[in-house]
């Protein structure tokens, strides 16, 4: 028996793989969450969500859009439409951990193969999680910087605290989802409250252009234009297509698929405004000199209370978006590295981002890293949405995907067509200018070639998990093995 088919049991020790884990952390990785495990409501996964997206990270990406020419509104709109465009295919993928209990990236074995998923897409998703993990913690970490050169006149280096920093955030994902659900229990509330009162104090700032008559009528160099409110657009679309198959991380302890679509579509569309608004504010109140809203703040002459506050919310920002970072992450690396077990591969990635944290170059590269991200994501995610919508309608034979001699093995472990079309794709998108959004356009045209072709393809037998129906639940596939 393979060992990494749930409850399978490893040469070395003779257990199963989710007990090689230390005592009290969460015992699942890559294989599915029991069904009666799966309680979480819609308003906790709203709150998990809503963190992730509210963070200094996203709140930056709002000023950087202003600082590059956006007025305010262009600004915020193009970071709300990116989260949109990309939340349409995350909320789909969504709906593997929601049915079946499992991680998105053990999903990918079923539409790419199984070797393709585990050395390709674990690596890629393991590096992206890492990036941004580093990209997280160096946000907060400047904003952290400014409030101690503000308040105590200190300035320490930016990769020492940086670095601080990663390892204090890393420290609450090796525990599990338990961590997060709880973690953001508690940041929730206490975000809200301390932004809520920092915009207050942006908006009451008597200096020049901190008023939100000023800000809100802030055209910027650029504008509305296309060609700049498009490459943003795509930046940020291509943050999230990243992440797209970690979107049943999140989902997989839900109670049902209405729990999940309402839970991760609001709190995606309602964090994301949040962010775009608040980082959009504060560097159109500095008529684009500073991208920063945690650079700009201590600027103002406020008190000691309020730059305590500051920390406060930069450090509960960071730690439940960074926490969720490296949760995912550890999962894909457990898809690849199936004998570390979750807790191991989350470890390993949260080494790796805590490295990433000491180049400060990664947040003058953000569009570039972007690009390339969206370059390997968008026809990817494409082509396995297309897969499991229209090929597989949404149904996955469980034990197949921990079957190496079974129906997703396709050839040699690699699903040869669908890494076909994701390789077109990519060139596509070399191609592509900004302003025709190539994100959406090159996933769909990337599925929709993939559909097509494996049309006209004979076909091939595969086993599906048979389905059931049960009045006011799920009306999931029965996990059979």
């Amino acid at each position: 028996m393979p060992t990494d088919v749930p409850g399978a049991r490893s040469p070395e020790d003779g257990q199963p793989d989710a007990y090689r884990q230390p005592k009290g952390v969460e015992r699942y990785g890559v294989e599915p969450v029991p069904d009666d495990q799966r309680t979480v409501r819609w308003y906790d996964l709203f709150q998990i969500i809503f963190n992730v997206m509210l963070n200094p990270g996203l709140i930056l990406i709002g000023g950087l859009a202003v600082v590059s020419g956006l007025s305010f509104w262009a600004a915020v709109t193009a970071q709300v439409l990116g989260v949109l465009i990309a939340f349409c295919a995350y909320t789909v993928m969504a709906t593997v951990g929601v049915d079946y209990g499992l991680p998105g990236i053990v999903s990918t074995r079923a539409f790419l193969g199984i070797a393709a998923s585990r050395w390709l897409v674990s690596l890629l998703r393991a590096v992206s999680s890492a990036f941004w993990f580093a990209f997280q913690t160096l946000a907060g970490a400047m904003g952290i910087l400014a409030v101690l050169d503000a308040w105590l006149g200190v300035k320490p280096p930016l990769i020492a605290v940086s670095l601080a920093f990663a390892v204090l955030q890393a420290s609450v994902a090796l525990f599990g989802y338990g961590s997060l659900k709880w973690l953001s229990k508690v940041a929730f509330p206490v975000k809200l409250v301390i932004l809520g009162y920092l915009l207050w104090l942006l908006a009451n700032h008597r200096a020049p252009g901190f008023a939100p008559s000023e800000v809100f009528s802030y055209s910027g160099s650029a504008g509305w234009k296309w060609a700049v409110f498009a490459v943003w657009v795509n930046a940020v679309a291509a943050a999230w297509f990243s992440q797209v198959t970690d979107a049943a991380d999140y989902c997989r302890y839900s109670k049902s698929r209405k729990d999940m679509w309402i839970g991760t579509m609001a709190a995606a569309l309602l964090g994301t405004a949040g962010s775009a608004f608040f980082g959009a504010y504060a560097a159109a109140a500095s008529l684009g000199t500073t991208a920063n809203a945690f650079e700009v703040i201590p600027g103002l002459g406020v008190g000691p209370v309020t730059l305590v506050l500051v920390l406060v919310v930069l450090l509960l920002d960071n730690w439940t978006v960074n926490v969720l970072n490296v949760y995912t992450g550890g999962l894909a690396l457990a898809n690849l590295a199936t004998r570390l077990g979750r807790f191991w591969s989350t470890l390993v990635v949260a080494a790796a981002g805590t490295a990433l944290a000491a180049f400060p170059a990664l947040i003058d590269g953000f569009n570039d890293s972007m690009s390339a991200m969206g370059n390997v994501f968008a026809p990817l995610v494409g082509v396995i949405l297309a897969d499991y919508v229209v090929i597989k309608r949404g149904r996955l034979d469980v034990p197949a995907l921990f079957d190496p001699h079974g129906p997703y093995r396709y050839t040699g472990g690699v699903n040869i067509l669908a890494l076909a079309w994701s390789a077109l794709g990519a060139l596509a998108f070399l191609a592509l200018p900004d302003t025709v959004l190539p994100i959406p356009l090159v996933a769909l045209a990337s599925g929709v070639g993939y559909v097509l072709t494996v049309r006209m393809l004979p076909a091939r037998p595969e086993r599906t998990a048979p389905r059931v129906d049960a009045p006011g639940e799920r009306g999931l596939p029965v996990h059979s093995s």
